[in-house]
């Protein structure tokens, strides 16, 4: 009896071990911050699609650009049509891996760094950011503060925009992930 019980036991933290964890519904937000002389900018997408797969510490994070979210109506047009051309480059992808070992059975924080590549506005870089999972229950929470230099994915600021736009913009990452269930 006692060996049936360690095999299941063996059985189910593998399970754990291998387990796919999706975004939980509301719980994600993706924000930006520009500091400029002229005018601050922020805007927040709360609607990414996210897959880790912890058995390989791979993530996968996919977002509409058109779901940024701004104080002034004014300012998403000139995002999505001047800055980003949402219609040609609608979605911003990233597929990376987490570096150190986390150990997905045990409640805790793990402190991480996340590389991988950025596709966005057209352009594929590598990246590389600090994170922070913090395991409690079932659910991972994920965060990560970077910045990301404008330039760097061919987005283009009219010079007579030059002041209002920050040439590195700050970019701030949260979400909840929950265990994949197949409904």
């Amino acid at each position: 009896m006692k060996r049936i019980l360690l095999v299941l036991s063996f059985i189910f933290t593998l399970q754990l071990s291998a387990q796919i964890y999706t975004a939980k519904t509301g719980a994600t937000s993706i924000s930006f911050y520009s500091e400029a002389p002229l005018e601050n900018i922020e805007a927040v997408n709360k609607s990414a699609s996210i897959v880790l797969k912890s058995s390989t510490n791979e993530i996968q994070i996919s977002l509409s650009i058109q779901n940024f979210k701004f104080k002034n109506a004014l300012m998403e047009e000139h995002f999505n049509e001047n800055y980003m051309e949402s219609e040609k480059y609608p979605k911003a992808i990233f597929r990376g891996k987490i570096n150190e070992p986390v150990d997905y059975t045990k409640d805790g924080e793990t402190k991480v760094t996340i590389t991988g590549k950025m596709e966005l506005h057209g352009v594929t870089r590598d990246v590389t950011m600090d994170g922070l999972i913090t395991k409690t229950g079932n659910d991972l929470k994920l965060n990560s503060k970077f910045k990301m230099k404008v330039a760097d994915y061919n987005i283009q600021v009219p010079s007579m925009y030059v002041k209002n736009i920050a040439e590195e913009v700050d970019v701030t990452f949260l979400t909840v992930l929950e265990p994949y269930q197949k409904k």
